[in-house]
């Protein structure tokens, strides 16, 4: 027997088309700049603006996916989508950023002329397209891994174009031509950092580890309290996506309860789960039942 109940925040991504739009701009030219320029920074920062554009939309798609309705061949709807962009796009800035940091490093060892100005002009421009495109997804992100992943490509790159903003006036007026490879490392490492917490946390949900936040032992030991219940075994829990957590387990009662009476020990379990924010489970009642009574059945196939 179980229950569920749903409360969380539904993300549209319709904020994310404008910032789709600015980056598709931004990205043509800086692919251009950075051609006539000669500067590795600026096509860095353009590839990293390409890779926001391919996120972006994938966000999108994947927002309106996860707001569809569930149906007999999609029990759980499309609530997953988002974990997939999330993972997508975090594993994205990570491969990006490797690429880079080996262009940056053949740069370094053979220095090139670059025309600062126009590294100036169009960094200036990225700034601008990016600061306004992360505070349109800013809000959601907060609530969502794959809004958060697509604020972090916005951010990112917003950062991106100040390191090259200034990488540009080292350029034009110190003559540091190095300074464009140095940033571009730097960017690198600061996109794999600020990469790993999302693609981590989604290929946890995939996996369907236990999340972070909760112990089951803990949960266990609290529902064993429960007048009526024995033991707490073979017990799964996992996030079907970003919020709404699951949770099911076997509990050997004491004696041959009625159905009735097991649904009195199923609010109790039900407000036990609640306290650790689970509102979806799934309890199977046993009596007398010759199984595996270890909290993870490891023989489980």
């Amino acid at each position: 027997m179980g229950k569920h109940h749903h409360n969380h925040p539904i993300v549209t991504g319709k904020n994310l088309v404008l910032p789709i739009l600015l980056n598709m701009g931004i990205t043509l030219a800086q692919i251009i700049g950075g051609l006539v320029s000669g500067s590795m920074a600026l096509l860095s920062d353009a590839a990293h603006n390409f890779s926001d554009v391919l996120a972006l939309i994938f966000s999108y798609i994947a927002a309106k996916l996860s707001g569809r309705e569930r149906t007999l061949k999609q029990t759980f709807g499309y609530k997953r989508a988002g974990i997939f962009a999330a993972f997508i796009n975090a594993a994205t800035l990570m491969i990006i950023a490797t690429v880079l940091v080996q262009e940056a490093i053949e740069r370094l060892m053979n220095p090139r002329p670059i025309e600062g100005e126009i590294v100036i002009y169009l960094a200036a421009l990225g700034i601008l397209f990016n600061g306004a495109s992360a505070l349109l997804v800013k809000k959601g992100a907060k609530s969502d891994i794959n809004m958060r992943s697509a604020y972090l490509h916005l951010f990112t790159d917003m950062l991106t174009s100040i390191a090259v903003f200034i990488g540009g006036f080292a350029i034009s007026y110190l003559g540091w031509f190095w300074v464009d490879g140095v940033l571009t490392i730097a960017i690198s490492i600061y996109l794999i950092y600020s990469s790993w917490e999302i693609f981590y946390e989604s290929m946890r949900i995939f996996m369907q580890f236990t999340p972070t936040q909760i112990n089951i032992e803990e949960i266990a030991a609290e529902i064993t309290l429960i007048q009526g219940v024995k033991n707490v075994h073979h017990v799964h829990a996992w996030k079907l996506d970003d919020h709404e957590m699951m949770f099911e387990a076997h509990l050997d009662l004491e004696e041959d309860y009625t159905i009735s009476h097991f649904e009195l020990i199923l609010e109790k379990v039900s407000t036990t789960l609640h306290r650790f924010d689970i509102h979806h489970f799934n309890i199977q009642p046993e009596w007398v039942r010759d199984d595996e009574k270890a909290l993870i059945n490891r023989l489980d196939h």
